[in-house]
């Protein structure tokens, strides 16, 4: 198995490519070794020093370092756990249903409109995000304003504002009249 790594616009986390699946639907993010246990591979991930998160995605993982950890020493150890996850033939979840489920909310006058926000995401935001080691979800809209969370290595990257400002904001207010800001929750 060959695994591969590319960096993100987060300094402070790595994309892996397994080459395999990682989530059959949804994503999951972990922020702390306490909520690991969904995932036999995220718990393996938080046994590694200096490992602050992990981001599950349809075919990547996305593993977050804390502050001065350097990336020369962790590489190896998270390659090693990946790999060795993928050889032992254990599901990525213990409950397939486990994934990342978020209410929404917004208007029932309003669903026209956040049908739309919603196909321009998963169209023309979510794939650019991904690309990224990423994710971006619809949360809600109320008032003109759609709400998004940001995940995996978008989550507390340093581009994370201009990506919602400069980019899914324009897209939104130009394809849909009602979208008058976006704001991350």
């Amino acid at each position: 198995m060959f695994i591969q790594s590319e960096a993100t616009p987060n300094p402070a986390t790595l994309k892996f490519l397994p080459g395999q699946p990682v989530m059959p639907h949804g994503t999951l993010d972990i922020k702390d070794s306490g909520s690991a246990g969904r995932s036999p591979l995220a718990r393996a991930l938080f046994t590694i020093e200096g490992v602050s998160g992990v981001f599950l995605g349809p075919d990547f993982i996305s593993v977050t370092k804390s502050g001065d950890d350097d990336w020369r020493t962790l590489k190896p150890m998270v390659l090693g756990a990946i790999l060795e996850h993928y050889t032992s033939g254990a599901p990525m979840l213990k409950d397939e249903a486990a994934a990342d489920v978020d209410d929404e909310f917004f208007e029932a006058k309003d669903a026209d409109t956040v049908e739309t926000i919603k196909e321009l995401l998963e169209s023309r935001v979510r794939p650019a995000v991904a690309g990224d080691g990423g994710d971006i979800t619809f949360r809600g809209f109320r008032d003109g304003i759609v709400y998004l969370e940001m995940k995996g290595s978008c989550s507390g990257c340093p581009s994370s504002t201009a990506t919602l400002k400069n980019g899914v904001q324009n897209l939104l207010k130009h394809y849909v009249p009602e979208v008058s800001a976006v704001e991350q929750i």
